[in-house]
């Protein structure tokens, strides 16, 4: 793998630690804007909304620029908006900044993720997005608890602050990493908009974009609302949330870096075995979740099949999106952050049920089950026909 793709990665683990650090501090947002923590989970949508909307948006309106400069600037107004966020006294204020930030990690991520699949063989793609996926991950392991340490410290603000911070190095490596002219394909010119947008119409494109967003839900759907599982379930301190936050994390980077050995050939392995242990998984989890080790070798596993089985999908996005060179990325960008806006959604509305604070993992469980009854018969149909090599 080429250096370019892992400066790439000090990107996302910036962008990353900014769309997973919520959930270590909706308790104290909550606080000190005088809203309910469900309400402060909105935040989390907010983000992963804008992400939706601004993938396919930013990408087909950058999609003729040299791809550092498009880099950057999305770097630079992410850095922006934290800055912004880390000020404001209105939570609307906060939400808006939130929306501009999912903006801007919207383009960077999906120039980042085309970029990435030139940078490596065309039978690579697995590869290069568990690269750019351990950006994510780490920020999970190290970004997001440290977010969270931070913010029981020194405030939520703080880490607004820290994550602006960290736009800086993951900039000089764009500008250190990657081109400054435009590539070969660039220079001779992409496919026609319509032609790209037009691939959006394929099946089997629909299907695993439907089940990556699926499995992403269940993700962020538990999630979001890990902090007041880890205090008020289990009955441990503060403190204890970063730990159980680099659990999951550490998981996260398992499950990514094995996937992603697998995705390009054997995406059908993962899916058989990962989908059904993650069924399991959530209410396991639900149920366990008073008892301290149980719950911190659950998050642990959870995370890392949560993170194979979506990696997985998100790569089988960028295989079937191939004759998209400039959307691809968009459109993957776009599955997962359908997931990301709304399992918090879902896992907020679960929460006024009678489960409780554990309502967001049986919300968890019911998302994955979904994906399951969707994914088992379409496999039967598809593996009769050409589509077959979306599952093996």
């Amino acid at each position: 793998m080429s250096l370019p793709l892992y400066l790439l990665a000090v990107a996302v683990f910036a962008m990353g630690t900014s769309e997973f650090m919520l959930a270590g501090l909706l308790p104290d947002i909550a606080s000190d804007f005088d809203v309910t923590v469900g309400t402060a989970g909105v935040l989390t949508s907010a983000f992963a909304i804008g992400m939706v909307v601004g993938a396919p948006l930013v990408a087909a309106f950058s999609r003729n620029w040299p791809r550092r400069s498009s880099l950057l600037a999305f770097i630079l107004a992410f850095a922006a908006a934290h800055a912004a966020g880390a000020i404001t006294t209105s939570f609307p204020v906060l939400f808006a900044t939130r929306v501009v930030a999912a903006l801007a990690n919207a383009g960077f991520l999906a120039v980042a993720l085309t970029t990435a699949a030139t940078l490596v063989p065309p039978d690579k793609k697995g590869r290069a997005l568990a690269v750019l996926l351990s950006g994510t991950t780490v920020a999970t392991i190290a970004g997001v608890p440290g977010g969270s340490v931070l913010g029981t410290m020194l405030g939520w603000r703080a880490t607004f602050w820290a994550v602006a911070a960290l736009c800086l190095p993951a900039a000089l490596g764009v500008l250190k990493g990657i081109p400054a002219g435009r590539m070969k394909a660039e220079a001779t010119g992409w496919p026609a908009l319509r032609a790209e947008l037009a691939l959006l119409t394929r099946p089997r494109l629909i299907l695993v974009m439907l089940l990556g967003a699926l499995v992403n839900a269940a993700t962020f759907a538990s999630f979001t609302f890990l902090a007041p599982v880890v205090t008020d379930t289990a009955g441990l301190g503060e403190l204890w949330i970063s730990v159980v936050l680099v659990l999951f994390g550490a998981g996260s980077f398992v499950g990514v870096t094995v996937a992603g050995r697998l995705s390009d050939q054997r995406p059908g392995l993962v899916i058989a075995i990962g989908g059904p242990l993650l069924l399991v998984g959530w209410p396991a989890l639900a149920v366990l979740a008073d008892r301290p080790a149980a719950l911190c070798t659950l998050v642990f596993v959870q995370g890392a099949l949560s993170f194979a089985l979506g990696s997985t999908l998100i790569t089988r996005v960028l295989y079937e999106a191939a004759k998209a060179p400039t959307m691809a990325g968009s459109y993957a960008t776009a599955a997962l952050n359908v997931g990301a806006a709304t399992g918090p959604l879902v896992a907020a509305t679960a929460l006024s049920t009678e489960a409780g604070g554990l309502g967001p993992l049986w919300a968890s469980g019911l998302l994955v089950g979904v994906a399951l009854l969707i994914a088992f018969p379409l496999r039967t149909r598809v593996a009769a026909g050409r589509s077959a090599e979306v599952f093996q």
